[in-house]
């Protein structure tokens, strides 16, 4: 099936020689986005055991025979069918003898399976060496082609969109939750569903996940809004900074500091340089400043078809950043009962260094 300028046949012969280097012998693959990457599609994931398995030498795929007709649809290979009345046992052990695979065969399972799917694969197989598919699909999904990043700009400028929908509806009085529904509206308005937003206003923005509430914004606050979600499969995220009027004390200079980190982080992510380097450069700013204690999260995460994939920037990721890779930069300072700020772009590594994809400036917001 064709992915991007990709087709599946193409891809299936990539991961076949990331699994030679990598000395894998089956990769097992279930519904989500390491499965959609692949094929282009992927079925919604319930309890009914799915998974399209790739060997050295053939591939397959294991479905039940209710959604047979959308897989054979999507997916140009062997399928294996199994009833709810009989369950997936034989269809597992036929799909896999059409794989050549067996006991002492190295599996690479994808990590989001589902406990009893998993199970049932491994009793199948008959064998319990196994990694996880984020050392095989998920090295090569770090690495967008042209079209996956043209994809992800195209979502970006949708979150660009939300984000000035959200800071035009907002006004002392409403609460976080309405600013947060305007947002989600634009969203929808340019086809996104599923979309997330987090409103912190005043302390609660020292909290860096808060669950958007019914606090109401009131005349000092800053206001944390961090948003995204997915324009055809592919994600968005992105953290800017309002304030209501002269906003609390003391902010002008904890912005400039995380705006400092964010700079700092850029000019350190350049191909060849270990992830942690590049959290190091964000937190030494922090740290110098004197508040190292309050960037209490990692400095950025990987982003594609899911809003959170390698790579991760830790304090100790040894992931080597390649060009193609995209990731989040995004520092913060939380400062508990007071409030927080969280300054995140999400960037595309090239040879000479990130790439941002928003168009929008970090700069806060002033609102009134």
């Amino acid at each position: 099936m064709p992915h991007g300028t990709h087709s599946a046949d193409a891809r299936i012969a990539r991961l076949r020689e990331t699994m030679a280097a990598r000395d894998v012998d089956l990769v097992a693959l279930a519904p989500g986005a390491h499965m959609h990457w692949l094929l282009g599609w992927h079925p919604h994931p319930d309890e009914r055991a799915t998974f399209v398995l790739v060997g050295r030498e053939a591939a397959a795929v294991v479905v039940p025979s209710v959604n047979a007709e959308d897989m054979r649809a999507h997916a140009d290979l062997p399928c294996f069918t199994w009833k709810d009345e009989d369950g997936p046992g034989r269809a597992l052990a036929e799909a896999l003898d059409a794989c050549g695979a067996g006991p002492g065969d190295r599996l690479s399972l994808d990590e989001t399976a589902r406990a009893d799917a998993a199970l049932a694969l491994l009793r199948a197989l008959g064998s319990l060496d196994c990694g996880f598919a984020s050392e095989t699909v998920g090295a090569l999904r770090a690495i967008k082609d042209a079209d996956e990043i043209a994809a992800l700009r195209r979502s970006a400028a949708v979150a660009d969109a939300a984000l000035l929908a959200g800071l035009d509806a907002m006004r002392p009085g409403m609460s976080e939750r309405a600013v947060a529904a305007a947002i989600r509206d634009e969203f929808a308005r340019n086809g996104v569903s599923g979309s997330f937003t987090l409103v912190a206003g005043g302390p609660n923005g020292a909290f860096p996940h808060h669950s958007t509430g019914d606090r109401a914004l009131r005349e000092g606050d800053a206001v944390v809004i961090d948003l995204g979600g997915p324009l055809a499969h592919f994600a968005s995220d992105m953290t800017r900074m309002a304030i209501l009027g002269d906003g609390p004390q003391g902010y002008a200079e904890v912005h400039a500091i995380v705006e400092e980190a964010v700079l700092a982080a850029m000019a350190a992510a350049r191909p060849g340089v270990a992830a942690k380097a590049v959290d190091a450069a964000a937190r030494g700013v922090i740290e110098k400043a004197g508040y190292g204690e309050f960037f209490v999260h990692r400095t950025g995460h990987g982003l594609g078809l899911e809003v959170h994939e390698p790579p991760y920037l830790t304090a100790t990721s040894e992931t080597i950043l390649e060009p193609g890779m995209v990731f989040s930069i995004e520092p913060g300072i939380y400062l508990p009962g007071r409030f927080g700020i969280r300054l995140e772009d999400i960037v595309v590594l090239e040879e000479d260094g990130p790439r941002v994809l928003s168009a929008l400036p970090r700069a806060v917001r002033r609102i009134g």
